[in-house]
């Protein structure tokens, strides 16, 4: 197969024949796995307020093979478009609909709270934010699943310092009915992120960020750090109180991060597991056996595509993660909510398909092959 690349040529690429064994596994013992998963848009389906219209039975099969692997699913995250095209009334829905079928097959959610339901564009005041946070948290509480505070757009344009930080997670975190799990989320996955917990300087940040943590660790969960800084995760987790677990959201570094450095280790809430679902089960299995070794043999040759998918601009990776899964044959289409297919180059995606067969990723190969000579020959491109 001929293949464009960036510089404007074509490179040839043996397709794998060999498919991908089906995995069913428990979840692992040793570490708790979440993948953020994306939603399957309907190609057909015609929204007159622009809303996203999600393909639920796709979306919810996607997520019945995470937990058949063993993982567990972090639902309505960045990774399903929160703020780049699913609102808050889908989200919802999403959220309602995935928790219920977590508990009809016994898998573990987490779910995605924040406060997009606040018009964009427009200032809001501390306790318009409080109080967004406060209806979606209240939500996934009754959907009966665990929440992630989310880092928020509002608050971060709202905010006159740390101490807004501090009082309005300190509100949420008090009032939580379950421990929660803590997101920050840095700015090269959204730039609007930028300066959150009141400072622009990161060691300033952190102390704001564990200053939270602390005040309440007993209803902190865990903390998800997504700032692509290995080291920096390092010493956030180093003084993290007793029991609070840190769930990393480092798509670059994760191997070395979940592997940990014989004292302490990361936990995983990984955008990047979607498309690495079936890796990520066996490397959780050869973690649980104890054969370290084993782990990093399986995780260490996908970072090349990880780092593929999450390139700059950052917060696009979620077009690689959906071409992925339709390669896979896990839904019929390359299509995504707000027309994000068409966020990345053709040789981007040419590039996504080749690292991910080489993984051997494809549980049908010839499938994967048929449907990227399909999407080439879209764009002209003789394979």
């Amino acid at each position: 197969m001929r293949l464009p690349s960036a510089d404007g040529r074509l490179r040839l690429h043996v397709p794998s024949t060999v498919p991908l064994p089906p995995l069913v596994a428990e979840p692992a013992r040793s570490r708790v796995f979440h993948a953020a998963a994306h939603v399957v848009a309907d190609p057909l389906a015609a929204s007159a307020d622009s809303r996203a219209v999600v393909d639920w039975d796709s979306t919810l099969a996607f997520r019945r093979r995470l937990w058949e692997q063993g993982l567990g699913v972090a639902e309505a995250m960045d990774t399903a478009q929160r703020g780049m095209g699913l609102d808050w009334p889908v989200a919802a829905e999403l959220i309602r609909r995935s928790a219920a079928e977590a508990r009809a097959v016994g898998g573990r959610v987490v779910c995605g709270t924040g406060t997009d339901q606040l018009p964009p564009g427009k200032p809001h005041s501390l306790a318009a934010i409080t109080s967004a946070y406060e209806e979606q948290l209240a939500h996934t509480e009754a959907c009966g699943a665990r929440a992630v505070l989310m880092a928020s757009r509002a608050l971060a344009e709202t905010a006159r310092g740390p101490e807004d930080y501090l009082q309005v997670y300190g509100e949420l975190v008090r009032q939580s009915a379950q421990p929660v799990v803590l997101h920050w989320l840095g700015p090269m996955f959204d730039p609007e992120l930028a300066g959150y917990w009141g400072h622009e300087d990161m060691d300033a940040a952190v102390e704001v960020f564990l200053k939270v943590v602390s005040a309440c660790p007993e209803k902190v969960d865990g903390i998800k750090v997504s700032l692509l800084d290995a080291e920096r995760e390092v010493e956030i987790r180093r003084r993290l109180p007793a029991g609070v677990r840190c769930y990393t959201g480092d798509d670059h570094h994760y191997p070395e991060l979940i592997a940990g450095d014989g004292r302490l280790a990361s936990d995983a809430l990984l955008g990047v597991f979607d498309p690495l679902a079936p890796i990520a089960a066996r490397a959780a299995i050869a973690l649980d056996e104890g054969d370290a070794t084993r782990f990093r043999e399986l995780l260490d040759p996908t970072v090349a595509l990880a780092r593929h998918l999450f390139a700059p601009p950052t917060r696009y990776y979620k077009t690689g993660v959906v071409l992925l899964a339709w390669l896979a044959g896990h839904q019929e289409h390359f299509t995504m909510v707000a027309g994000l297919h068409a966020a990345r180059s053709l040789p981007h995606l040419a590039t996504a398909y080749e690292l991910a067969d080489r993984l051997g990723l494809f549980p049908d190969p010839g499938l994967a092959e048929d449907r990227m000579r399909r999407l080439l020959r879209l764009h002209g491109v003789s394979s």
